[in-house]
């Protein structure tokens, strides 16, 4: 496919994925794939020189929001996105459904499916995932769950014309290097491969190769290995599992930190997530650095 050279929306739906954990800017703040994408779409949007711009510009908002199940993804996030009126929507979600003890995913599918559905209907281009794995244990016990998920992600994404990134595929993003100390969401150079593969996936040129293994290393000593696993255990996996047992999201507790859906780099700090409400767009206009330059506006 050729992609649209001019993609004037984006909107991002989903969970702590597209939100951008763990790809940490200095400020405490999360960037992720959804935002480095957003950047390159909308400097790809900017008209030849001498054409005058397009308004309102280039617009983008990030609706996701850390630990959201795909139910209260399809219920709080789809109408609000497809209301947008995008011509570029991802959808990504599920996962941390099926990482539960107890998981219906005949359910999770289904909701999957709604989901998908609402913003079919009201956006442009739609674009779906099969998520990645760290190898590791974690890995291979829910395996069989996320297989029968993508299974049907494939499925919607036929009926609906979507564009669908295999990620759970990818040599590279198995690599435990690509994911944080929480071995459960990728770092920067994860995120960056990301943004690389649904650039990719949408038509344009590649600028490199977002699967390309990394170069070899020792593996680290016994000692190391260990002391990773323990702080692991204590910072990371306690947390994880109690949440999990109580039916407690990393969400639960969160309150809103921001007075728009619509984040950029620029916004509060991340590290606690907001809710989502549909206030205003971002307009964004590339400018120097990794960043563009933003302005809001009212929808």
């Amino acid at each position: 496919m050729e992609m649209n050279a001019r993609y004037t929306s984006f909107v991002a739906v989903g969970d702590s994925f597209t939100e951008g954990m763990s790809d940490a800017l200095p400020d405490g703040s999360y960037r992720g794939w959804a935002d480095l994408l957003a950047a390159r779409l909308a400097a790809a949007a900017r008209p030849p020189s001498g054409e005058p711009a397009a308004a309102p510009g280039f617009r983008y908002a990030n609706l996701a929001v850390r630990g959201k199940l795909i139910g209260q993804i399809a219920d709080e996030q789809c109408g609000p996105a497809a209301a947008m009126g995008a011509d570029l929507v991802t959808l990504v979600g599920g996962l941390n459904d099926i990482l539960r003890p107890k998981c219906d995913v005949d359910q999770v599918c289904a909701r999957f499916e709604d989901a998908a559905g609402q913003l079919a209907k009201g956006s442009g281009q739609l674009v779906l995932m099969r998520s990645p794995g760290r190898q590791g244990p974690v890995l291979e016990r829910f395996r069989p769950r996320m297989e029968q998920l993508f299974a049907r992600i494939d499925e919607v994404a036929a009926r609906h014309g979507a564009v669908v990134v295999d990620l759970y595929g990818s040599r590279a993003l198995s690599d435990p290097r690509l994911w944080a100390d929480d071995r459960l969401h990728l770092n920067a150079e994860g995120h960056r491969r990301v943004a690389e593969a649904v650039w990719q996936a949408l038509g344009p040129a590649a600028e490199s190769d977002w699967d390309a293994p990394l170069p070899a290393a020792a593996p680290p000593s016994w000692g190391a290995r260990r002391a990773a696993d323990l702080r692991f255990a204590r910072e990371h996996l306690v947390p994880w599992t109690v949440r999990r047992l109580t039916g407690r999201s990393s969400a639960t507790a969160a309150r809103p930190s921001a007075p728009s859906c619509c984040r950029t780099r620029t916004d509060t700090r991340r590290r606690r997530a907001p809710e989502p409400r549909v206030a205003a767009w971002r307009n964004l206009q590339p400018g120097p650095g990794r960043w563009p330059a933003q302005t809001a506006s009212r929808l």
